[in-house]
């Protein structure tokens, strides 16, 4: 069923949900709207048509496998996830449309939200974020990578002439290079074992190497997702430096080489999760300013290399295991509404 033309609680709208390991379907769903909801209140919510969402491949291809751990059920849930893990869910978290109804000075606008794959929702006027005047709606769907890669570069502390290499090149590692190498002096080697990677390394303007032998980073940032890339990230760090970790595992076992020159080279392993903000910032930074700080950054035209396909909503069904496969090139698949 399409969704309707008006805001009100009965109108429906379908969402894609997982409703088994690897598999999926677009079900109908009725807009967010509390039944009770006074005339006093309604201005507080926006409806909201979705124009793109990105599919996260990391996290979501976690999800979609029924990867997330028991113990991490309640912590991984997404600002608007229904249902509950392994399945069925409703999950996702790169959503950009434009507001239908809600506060006159919003309706009309382009907004991202954390909000699943939905072709029209309903949300406090508190979950979205107009984008920046010159920022096309679709290269907004990098908005939650680019603040998880902000968050890790918080959480790193990189400085100005530091030597850097960046291990696993999916899109949070491609922005996290990226990012650093905008820092003055920085040399930043991007590293990643699939050659495929080298092109979009370049037209980002960046180092691409796929090994290295040298071990005098001042910083290393690891985001491949795999025991191997961590064993790499630690073999890189030079004496008293940082190896932050950025991959999110799910269920699957991690080998870390905590051995050889590990001690020896007193090295700092530290992790850094998007749902925390590094707390020497904590006074003066929220996640409404950090978001806001993710879309400014996207204004970039070079960031539409991270964009890999881009396929019809109505198709997700048919497409999602084909984007979420271990070892393909897909980087952000945006989906189209």
């Amino acid at each position: 069923m399409s969704s309707t033309n008006d805001g009100s609680s009965h109108a429906a709208t379908r969402a894609f949900w997982i409703t088994a390991a690897g598999e999926g379907k677009l079900l109908n769903t009725l807009l967010d709207n509390p039944p009770d909801l006074s005339a006093a209140a309604a201005g507080t919510e926006v409806t909201v048509q979705s124009l793109y969402s990105g599919v996260s491949r990391g996290t979501e291809s976690l999800v979609f496998h029924g990867r997330v751990p028991t113990s991490e059920h309640q912590s991984m849930r997404a600002p608007f996830q229904q249902g509950d893990f392994p399945w069925p869910v409703k999950y996702g978290y790169a959503n950009v449309g434009r507001v239908v109804s809600g506060p006159k000075a919003l309706t009309g606008k382009t907004v991202f939200c954390l909000y699943p794959h939905q072709q029209r929702y309903k949300v406090p006027v508190a979950a979205v974020t107009p984008l920046p005047s010159g920022l096309p709606a679709a290269r907004a769907v990098l908005a939650a990578n680019m603040e998880t890669a902000v968050n890790g570069l918080w959480d790193a502390m990189p400085g100005v002439g530091d030597r850097i290499a960046v291990v696993g090149l999916g899109v949070v590692g491609l922005l996290v290079a990226w990012l650093t190498s905008r820092i003055p002096g920085t040399d930043v080697v991007a590293l990643d074992t699939n050659p495929g990677r080298e092109l979009v390394a370049r037209k980002l303007g960046l180092n691409f190497a796929s090994q290295s032998s040298a071990d005098d980073f001042d910083v290393v940032i690891h985001a491949s997702g795999q025991s191997a890339g961590l064993a790499t990230a630690l073999g890189l760090a030079g004496p008293e430096a940082t190896v932050v970790e950025m991959s999110w595992y799910g269920d699957q076992p991690v080998n870390a080489p905590l051995g050889a020159a590990f001690h020896p080279r007193r090295l700092t392993l530290k992790s850094s999760q998007v749902g925390g903000i590094n707390p020497l910032r904590q006074p003066r930074w929220d996640y409404r300013r950090r978001l806001m700080l993710a879309l400014d950054l996207l204004q970039d035209p070079v960031l539409d290399a991270l964009i890999s396909a881009e396929t019809p909503f109505e198709q997700m069904p048919q497409t999602m295991a084909q984007i979420l496969a271990l070892g393909n090139d897909t980087l952000c698949h945006r989906i189209r509404y």
